[in-house]
């Protein structure tokens, strides 16, 4: 092909694709050599006014979506949430029909999330921190809508206090082996979003081994798994899932895994390379600013990058991310496969002590630091630990709050006049 016909063909790719889409697509069309022979390459990038659909076929008929390798039409839900985050708007914070809020209900959840927050908050320097809600906050949230001086429920608030048309659940379930083909127990999980989260993670903790470990003079109690990234796995799926689609969070227990799966695909512009480096788009930002305060979520884009961290320090390996037929699932791999049963029970004291690390050898580098200068410097603030370490002021508590839960530290006293114990000892830890 001479080179005016390469260019006049390169023109009409582009006027094809441009005049058959709606909205138009604009394709960046260039031309790259591969093995001295010259290829046009089109690419298109991802759009804003999602969504793009054939324009002889109509948005219903002519919207598609790629899962899993394959090209298919796509279903209602989808569509639905394509169009919202075209307009930039969210379902969560979309009025929920026929549903009427009274200031007594808005003042029962107001005061219902400060009592979550604070049980969630351990030191009470920062329990005084915690201000109180109010319908104002909520509307500031999207949790509430405020139209023409009349204050409406939103899918949020309907999620929140359990009141939503057709409550989504958690079903939780125990399989022997490693696929679905054998359940040793099943539960569905209802109430308010944040009460099915509570539920899901004490019901795992119920399933999982623990372990047996000494440290020092003390006997210590350990989950074979991290239990703050399985808190945080759970809390993630019901704040980031999907709730156009039918489908139900699932929190699946087999012999050599955790399962988390949350329906929805990942949104647009959102990778899991990307999640793996800390990005985050909230699917539900209200819900998201409310889980927040509530202490039942971190920051946002934390989450994925300290999974990988804590099962690190636990010797477990690596977790697996799949975006899948619409849906999006989390692995949180057991230690040893095939060695323990599925009822938080194990047969031989060896098996428990394989299957959950003592804390000695568990210990990251991190770890044995900040325990270290809270063993030499019990009374420094956290803030002074941040500057001492160099780190910032979340790390801190977040490696406190760790140490605290896995009974490595205690406080004793108040955050002002108080001080940290170590439980542990350190030179043996440092070995």
């Amino acid at each position: 092909m001479d080179v005016d016909n390469i260019y006049k063909t390169m023109d009409a790719i582009t006027n094809a694709i441009s005049d058959a889409c709606e909205p138009a697509i604009r394709p960046d069309v260039a031309l790259q050599t591969v093995k001295d022979k010259t290829v046009i390459v089109v690419e298109i990038l991802p759009g804003a006014q999602r969504p793009y659909y054939i324009k002889s076929q109509g948005m219903v008929d002519g919207t598609y979506v790629r899962v899993s390798g394959t090209t298919r039409h796509v279903e209602g839900y989808m569509l639905k949430e394509l169009i919202l985050e075209g307009q930039n708007r969210y379902f969560d914070s979309e009025i929920c029909q026929n549903m009427p809020v009274s200031d007594s209900e808005i003042e029962e959840l107001c005061k219902s999330m400060k009592e979550t927050a604070l049980k969630n908050t351990w030191q009470d320097s920062e329990k005084a921190k915690i201000k109180d809600v109010t319908k104002n906050t909520l509307i500031s949230w999207g949790v509430l809508k405020d139209a023409e001086g009349k204050v409406y429920s939103t899918n949020a608030y309907a999620l929140l206090t359990g009141k939503m048309p057709q409550m989504p659940v958690i079903q939780c379930g125990v399989f022997k082996g490693t696929n679905r083909a054998h359940f040793v127990d099943r539960r569905e999980f209802e109430g308010s979003i944040q009460e099915q989260m509570e539920a899901a993670y004490q019901y795992v903790l119920e399933k999982i081994n623990m372990g047996m470990t000494i440290m020092g003079m003390y006997r210590q109690d350990v989950y074979e798994l991290p239990t703050d990234s399985i808190r945080e796995l759970i809390a993630n799926a019901v704040a980031h899932r999907s709730y156009l689609e039918p489908g139900n969070i699932q929190v699946a227990l087999f012999d050599d895994r955790l399962e988390v799966t949350s329906p929805g695909m990942l949104l647009n512009n959102v990778t899991i390379l990307k999640m793996l480096e800390g990005y985050s788009k909230p699917r539900n930002p209200a819900i998201a600013r409310a889980f927040a305060y509530m202490k039942i979520i971190e920051k946002w884009g934390t989450g994925i990058p300290r999974l990988f961290e804590a099962c690190e320090e636990y010797g477990l390996p690596k977790p697996e991310l799949i975006d899948f037929d619409g849906d999006f699932r989390v692995n949180m791999y057991r230690k040893v496969k095939g060695e323990f049963g599925v009822n938080g029970v194990t047969t031989q004291t060896t098996q428990t002590h394989q299957s959950t690390q003592s804390k000695k050898s568990t210990l990251s580098d991190d770890d044995k630091k900040i325990l270290e200068l809270v063993h030499n410097y019990p009374s420094m603030s956290q803030r002074e630990y941040a500057n001492e370490l160099g780190w910032n002021l979340d790390r801190v508590k977040y490696y406190l709050r760790k140490m605290k839960t896995q009974e490595l530290i205690k406080r004793v006293g108040n955050s002002h006049s108080g001080y940290w114990e170590v439980l542990a000892e350190v030179n043996q830890l440092q070995n």
